[in-house]
């Protein structure tokens, strides 16, 4: 059964179960009402007839019938009672609607506690029917009770004035079932706009979906509603935030978990905020901040998405490794294409000798340049990227030299080599750029490596133009280039935050026409600055 019919049979039930307990009660409580304001009314009329003295001289004449009758019946009539009987102290009537029953006994069995002095109201069968009727003593002047006064009021007449109310009620009643049916219908159908039409057991699988789906992405994310308050978290963001996992953290509000969140502004602006940087928990983060709208366009909230730095930095390394690899192969390639090609003519020339001199010298600079490496630098990721950045120079026709006292060989195991590289590679790369741009034949870039003391030493000097003092106070800004190109400017920016990674520090010097030189150092021990 659909989610909307049973809301409609749920609460039509409940209403017509509400509503026809509701109708008897008050029923109930209507009918004993009645019955006890018509016995205190009659009471009330027996009370007064008792208190008339000519009703209570009249019991001293030889007829009081004769008395009683006329000015009874007068006050029956004027009162709308059914019945007021008079009679002796010994049940004998002296008034009656029905003349005839004049001089017989009372009947209905409850003049004992009136003869006693007291006034009642009473149920009971009398002589016209079952009726109710209020019943009280005549006392003559030495206060002694000489007869009773019985009003009287048939219960079918009181029935009758019940039926009434209740026709009124059942028919109150039926509009109000009917009114609230169409009710349970707009409800159902508000329900089911709202939850757009599906069914409970779908919104509980989509609401597993969407908890499985936030805990296989990477980013972490956070949802608040206007007041700012958590609605959900997943577990990326729970360990970013509280890496102990002992913090509760949905239901807070956001700015007691992160001070420095700026939600509550996207919430009051309406306007994202992409690729933000922000700090949590000591860790560096980017950020990304978008409001949450409803169908109106109407802002009912904001997320968050955000990711450690280090990882986006460990996926730029890798692209920019990919690229560096790739550059140098094709630099590679590219170079001794060429080189086979013009051997290729000499022997086609018969110039034999120029072949082998080309041979030789081309076989001692890679023997050379090879042997030294394996001897000196024998990490085989520093020694490719130097290679690749080798091959690269020649074929910019820029004289890359590796320093001969360079020595590289007591890399802990611990050391992130991938950092190195995108140190050492990036800085390399600079300093090409750097000299590619002067027009001088002598483009040289010297590197220096060194493992000698406590830490490592990288020294990448080139003899270009040098930088310009307005540049070198944005050098290490994101996005800033000296070049108007596309996606330029991130290169130091990736080699500062890799340095930061290992703990140590970069500076250069620059002269103008002369070249600049960055020197960095990195200790040896994890976990330890210089």
């Amino acid at each position: 059964m659909r989610l909307q019919t049973r809301l409609i049979l749920l609460i039509g039930t409940l209403l017509f179960i509400i509503i026809i307990a509701l109708t008897f009660s008050f029923e109930r409580i209507l009918v004993t009402t009645l019955q006890k304001n018509v016995g205190a009314s009659a009471l009330k009329i027996a009370k007064t007839v008792a208190l008339m003295d000519v009703i209570r001289h009249a019991f001293e004449e030889e007829n009081p019938s004769a008395i009683i009758q006329p000015i009874v019946e007068k006050i029956r009539m004027e009162t709308d009672a059914e019945y007021i009987v008079i009679g002796n102290k010994e049940g004998i009537r002296y008034a009656h609607p029905l003349p005839d029953r004049i001089g017989k006994e009372m009947v209905g069995g409850d003049n004992g506690p009136v003869l006693n002095g007291e006034s009642i109201i009473s149920e009971a069968v009398g002589s016209m029917g079952p009726s109710l009727r209020g019943k009280t003593p005549i006392f003559n002047d030495q206060d002694e009770v000489i007869g009773i006064v019985s009003v009287g009021i048939l219960l079918k007449d009181i029935e009758q004035s019940a039926v009434t109310y209740r026709n009124a009620m059942i028919i109150f009643a039926a509009i109000a079932l009917m009114v609230g049916s169409g009710g349970a219908i707009v409800i159902a159908n508000s329900v089911k706009r709202s939850i757009h039409g599906l069914e409970p057991e779908e919104i509980g699988l989509l609401y597993q979906e969407k908890r499985a789906i936030l805990e296989t992405i990477h980013e972490g994310i956070i949802a608040v509603d206007t007041e700012g308050t958590i609605t959900l978290v997943n577990q990326t963001a729970l360990k970013l935030i509280d890496p102990l996992e002992q913090m509760e953290i949905t239901g807070q509000h956001v700015r007691d978990v992160i001070p420095e969140s700026r939600l509550m502004e996207v919430i009051k602006s309406g306007q994202s905020e992409i690729d933000q940087e922000m700090t949590i928990n000591e860790s560096s983060v980017v950020v990304n901040r978008l409001p949450i709208f409803d169908h109106q366009h109407r802002v009912v909230g904001a997320v968050s998405s955000f990711r450690n730095k280090s990882e986006l930095l460990r996926l730029t390394e890798e692209l920019t490794q990919v690229k560096r690899y790739t550059e140098a192969l094709r630099s590679q390639t590219h170079e001794y294409s060429n080189k086979l090609y013009t051997i290729y003519g000499l022997i086609q020339l018969e110039s034999y000798q120029e072949a082998m001199d080309i041979i030789t010298h081309e076989t001692d600079v890679h023997q050379n340049l090879i042997h030294f490496l394996l001897q000196e630098i024998p990490d085989p990721i520093i020694g490719g990227i130097l290679i690749g950045k080798f091959n690269r120079a020649n074929e910019l026709k820029v004289k890359l030299e590796i320093d001969s006292k360079s020595t590289f060989k007591t890399i802990p195991d611990d050391l992130n080599r991938n950092h190195l590289v995108t140190i050492i590679g990036n800085l390399i790369d600079n300093a090409l750029d750097a000299v590619l741009e002067k027009n001088d034949e002598n483009r040289t870039v010297k590197v220096f490596l060194s493992d000698i003391g406590k830490a490592f030493t990288i020294i990448i000097e080139d003899n270009g133009s040098g930088i310009k003092e307005d540049v070198a106070e944005r050098l290490f800004e994101l996005g800033f280039s000296t070049k108007n190109e596309d996606h330029r400017g991130y290169g130091l920016v990736i080699v500062t935050q890799a340095i930061q990674q290992l703990r140590g520090h970069i500076r250069f010097e620059s002269r103008p026409q002369e070249g600049t030189i960055f020197t960095v150092v990195i200790p040896k021990e994890k976990g330890k600055d210089i």
